[in-house]
């Protein structure tokens, strides 16, 4: 759920004195219980909300430590360091592989400064506090900790780009070891031969201690930052060789104030002294010279990497890669798509008959799949296949290879999206610049979606391949695959947001593999979100239902996406279903260009599609838009376009990014009724369609259909966190929607579901 709050265990375990648990000792069992990718999906949301993450993760039973590398690879951030400040520009990075300079800190013997609230206040901007570092005055801070000594946590600082607000101006990671050196000495001999300086909070009686750190490895600086009789500290530099030193680095601290100025101040001129760099990836041989373990070192973990590399060799150009190695969904795909519209639509008939007309589409349909059957399946496909295939690989492979594709083409296309986004809320109304960003896009993005889009259209074309063919029996293992992997928690396109097509022998195939699977327990009920592009939608299913939706930075969803969501038997009955499907949609873009190919419809009708598969829909504007009433009338366009449909699902009004209201405050309810009314009341297709009033197209709760969602960050990106308002408010609708759920009737299972798709698309 992203909650800020999730460390605080009071709430979870018994507050008795003997069963109290310390949060630390809390995270590290149940780093040390989880597999790799649930441990990258805890890494990926402690993230987020700015708490610190495990570096070297201790085992007190085996004694060994583990390096958590792939743990932390999924973290990407954009920021903004000086010189890409001045220029007004920003870095995206993947942060294991980011090189950067790495500051450490370590405790010798008991002091009076907490180490870890100093670093709190040391990395948070003046805007925003956070306790990246769990300490003693937090909820069981003070509880003494059982297999957490040894732990080494990890937190980044990176700028903004605002002078103001920035503690640093340049990027720095911080490594933070819990427990004193004497009892690490393994974890303090690694983080000195990687860190550019270690920082040491020492009692000054403790100093000579350092003498035997003559002749150890490494080349850190280290600054120790000794306490003077339990009252104030001071700033040493240790010189270790030739002979053991120190010069005093600043004048007797007085006060936490004091010392986190000069601090603060001995930082900076680390960071502009042009201090050597690393990459944590390119620590992980330093540590295995330590002996620590490496979480990324198994057989399969790497077999898939290599695997994964393979493909991603193969990309020189996106276009070409996209033209050379996934063929079948190009432009004949899209050509066949524009024709089995144009079937129904009949919109360039000309001064030919109707029938005439659709027999020669028939024939160009007849040609361009025999076109698309001649297509091999490439060196590429086959090398994909027998990633996922193999079933000890498969969720390492396409973690790999979605990181390795993201890699590739973020570069190219961040500034793009960067672009399409400007313009949208600036300028909504440059159609055609907006259109064309758009298409390069789409052009230059390569994501795991789609080769199994292509996985899709060489099934479809199969069954005209000859029975001996020897690529056949492969291609006919596809859709069960693809069931198992949507039964494990992977999205699923369903509809084909290049072409604006559902690939229909696929999904029903794959959702009847699925149905199958479950042993014919699949009756479901659907929630569906539509809504304003770039409104958060993505992100607020996944904060409520813990799902896979793409939501990196600029990307905007394109066609529809489904994901499927187990229900437990304890609560089949009760809910009335055995699974919950969630539709995620591309979002509503009320100017657009109009194309010759239609494409610009392609954000209705895929609202449309989802609107009418639904039990729920979550409607998401965005108060803040200029937009918020042209969004409005496009929802309104879509539950019209549906009205004799016989099923008019339960609506909720989501309003993001909105401050000052909480998502239980329900003053807007009356004012948005009467909005929603009044653009009804205008529209001339509305009135054609014989609709007066908004009930004539939706059902809604009139006490518990409209939610204001609180802001997404608190605080100024990429130092702030997940807002805890935002994920309370969440959880509320989640709640609401489960309630809500219980109620509908709900319809067939996923077999019946696939009809509709079917019938639906074809309507539409």
């Amino acid at each position: 759920m992203l909650n800020t709050k999730a460390r605080s265990v009071s709430s979870v375990v018994d507050t008795e004195k003997e069963n109290v648990i310390h949060p630390l000792d809390l995270i590290t069992a149940l780093f040390l219980c989880s597999d790799s990718f649930l441990q990258q999906v805890l890494v990926q949301k402690m993230a987020l909300c700015q708490f610190a993450v495990p570096l070297l993760l201790p085992n007190s039973e085996t004694r060994k430590l583990t390096m958590m590398l792939w743990s932390m690879r999924e973290i990407v951030r954009t920021f903004r360091p000086s010189r890409q400040a001045f220029m007004k520009t920003s870095c995206e990075e993947r942060l294991v592989l980011f090189d950067i300079p790495l500051i450490s800190f370590v405790r010798l013997g008991k002091t009076f400064l907490s180490k870890s609230q100093t670093l709190n206040k040391l990395l948070s901007n003046a805007e925003q506090h956070h306790d990246r570092f769990y300490h003693f005055d937090l909820a069981c801070g003070d509880v003494p900790r059982r297999i957490s000594d040894g732990l080494v946590e990890m937190s980044w600082y990176l700028p903004c780009g605002n002078r103001s607000t920035d503690r640093f101006s340049e990027p720095l990671a911080v490594a933070n070891l819990r427990g004193d050196i004497r009892a690490c000495d393994q974890q303090f001999s690694f983080l000195y031969q990687t860190s550019t300086a270690v920082y040491v909070f020492c009692d000054e009686s403790e100093v000579d201690y350092f003498k035997t750190l003559q002749g150890k490895q490494g080349n850190a600086k280290v600054i120790l930052i000794c306490c003077r009789q339990g009252k104030s500290s001071i700033l040493k530099m240790a010189t270790l060789e030739p002979s053991f030193e120190t010069k005093n680095l600043s004048l007797n601290n007085r006060t936490e104030t004091e010392l986190l100025k000069v601090l603060q101040e001995s930082v900076t001129q680390i960071l502009e002294s042009s201090p050597d760099k690393v990459s944590l990836a390119n620590l992980a041989e330093r540590a295995r010279c330590c002996e620590i373990l490496i979480d990324e070192d198994s057989d399969e973990c790497q077999s898939a990497r290599k695997n994964a590399k393979n493909i991603a060799t193969h990309v020189a150009t996106t276009p070409e890669f996209k033209d050379q190695e996934l063929p079948s969904q190009g432009h004949t795909w899209k050509a066949l798509s524009w024709v089995e519209t144009e079937y129904w639509r009949l919109r360039k008939v000309g001064n030919q008959s109707t029938e005439d007309y659709r027999k020669s589409l028939k024939k160009k349909e007849i040609g361009l799949k025999k076109k698309q059957a001649r297509f091999d399946v490439s060196a590429v496909m086959l090398r994909f296949y027998q990633g996922v295939g193999t079933s000890s690989q498969r969720y390492y492979f396409l973690k790999w290879l979605e990181m390795e594709l993201s890699d590739l083409s973020r570069y190219r296309l961040s500034p793009l999206q960067d672009r399409y986004k400007e313009l949208n809320q600036k300028s909504p109304k440059k159609t055609e610049k907006i259109a064309t960003i758009d298409r390069l896009i789409s052009v230059c993005s390569l994501r795991v979606d789609h080769f199994f889009r292509e996985c899709g259209q060489l099934y479809a074309c199969a069954s005209v391949l000859p029975e001996f063919f020897k690529q056949r029996k492969t291609i006919e293992q596809f859709p069960a695959l693809c069931a198992q992997m949507l039964l494990d928690g992977f999205p699923l396109e369903l509809v084909d947001g290049d072409a604006a097509n559902i690939p229909m022998k696929w999904i029903r195939d794959v959702l009847t593999e699925l149905h199958f699977i479950m042993q014919d327990n699949s009756k479901l009920k659907v929630i569906t979100i539509i809504g304003a592009e770039n409104s958060g939608k993505s992100t607020l299913l996944n904060t409520m239902f813990g799902l896979r939706f793409a939501v990196s930075k600029g990307t905007c969803t394109r066609g529809a996406f489904i994901q499927l969501i187990s229900v437990s038997k304890a609560v089949r009955s009760e809910l009335g279903c055995d699974c919950v499907m969630v539709i995620d949609t591309e979002g509503l873009k009320p100017h657009q260009m109009v194309e010759d190919d239609h494409s610009h419809e392609r954000d209705k009708e895929v609202a449309s599609l989802a609107v009418a598969l639904s039990d729920i829909t979550i409607v998401s504007v965005s108060k803040e838009s200029s937009t918020e009433t042209d969004i409005l009338t496009e929802v309104l366009h879509v539950f019209t376009s549906l009205k004799g449909g016989g099923k008019k699902p339960l609506c909720h009004f989501v309003h993001v990014n909105k401050s000052g209201l909480s998502s239980v405050e329900k003053e807007g309810d009356k004012e948005l009724v009467q909005q929603l009314n009044e653009i009804i009341q205008r529209d001339d297709g509305m009135k054609k369609a014989d609709i007066t009033k908004l009930s004539d197209v939706m059902e809604f709760d009139p006490n518990a259909w409209n939610w204001d969602i609180p802001p997404v960050w608190r605080g100024t990106p990429p130092m702030a966190s997940f807002s805890v308002h935002y994920s309370e408010a969440a959880r509320a609708l989640k709640k609401q929607l489960m309630g809500d759920l219980k109620k509908c009737p709900g319809g067939g299972d996923l077999t019946h579901f696939a009809t509709m798709v079917e019938n639906l698309w074809k309507a539409l």
